[in-house]
């Protein structure tokens, strides 16, 4: 994939983080309180969606270094990197994100995939750093 689209990318799920971020800080607690949520089950569901913004975040700004590399060496590690990664942010943040607003807990049974797919991610661009040809002296 070119490296505009990892920025594409990158920009949406920067851009939907903030978005959803906003809305955790400022909205989200009032949202789950009329749904009746009280103390424990409220504090989790905020927690869990923080945890998915702050996820999709880092791995927006991780996009960005992806783009980079494949821009640099069209690399297939760094492009399994970003596929690894972004897919992990759907599965991991999203699934934290529908725990938060439907409760449907077993989605917390998915949300290790989605963790797994960033820890392949990151180690796919480790790879891609290391077999970046050499330059110069």
């Amino acid at each position: 994939m070119q490296p505009k689209y990892w920025i594409l990318l990158a920009s949406l799920l920067g851009a939907s983080g903030v978005a959803l971020g906003a809305f955790q800080a400022h909205g989200l607690e009032p949202f789950l309180a009329r749904q009746g949520l009280t103390g424990e089950e409220l504090a989790k569901r905020m927690n869990n969606c923080e945890v998915g913004v702050r996820y999709q975040m880092y791995h927006a700004l991780a996009l960005l270094a992806v783009a980079w590399v494949v821009s640099q060496t069209g690399g297939g590690a760094a492009q399994t990197a970003g596929f690894c990664l972004f897919a992990g942010v759907l599965i991991f943040s999203g699934c934290l994100y529908g725990i938060v607003f439907t409760g449907v807990k077993i989605l917390g049974a998915i949300v290790p995939i989605g963790g797994l797919l960033m820890i392949i991610g990151w180690l796919s661009l480790a790879v891609a750093a290391w077999s970046w040809p050499q330059s110069g002296g």
